[in-house]
């Protein structure tokens, strides 16, 4: 299991997609892009290759979020790949309405 810490940094090993962790996750799981582990920011492996075809992607700004565990991601850089904690999928959170004002 990786250490995935509030602000730990981290990248697709399948892809181009780069991704900041926002809340760590409650138990334990393995975060994948792409169905393969992901690799700390740092790590010197680049992508080893595509990731499988029909995948959403991950767009650069978005957050994901993965309720059973609680873990949230920022992406900071577009890839290809479906982001899963633990096997289950992240969805992507969108913003919140503002209030209609009178």
């Amino acid at each position: 299991m990786s250490d995935y810490k509030p602000g730990s940094r981290w990248k697709s090993a399948v892809g181009t997609g780069e991704f900041v962790v926002v809340r760590p996750p409650s138990g334990e799981g393995e975060l994948t892009c792409g169905g393969a582990a992901v690799l700390a920011h740092n790590a010197a492996a680049g992508p080893a290759s595509d990731a499988p075809a029909g995948s959403e992607g991950t767009a650069a700004g978005k957050r994901y979020a993965e309720t059973e565990s609680g873990i949230e991601i920022l992406c900071s850089k577009a890839g290809t790949g479906d982001l899963a904690f633990a096997g289950r999928p992240l969805a992507r959170k969108d913003a919140k309405p503002l209030p209609a004002s009178d």
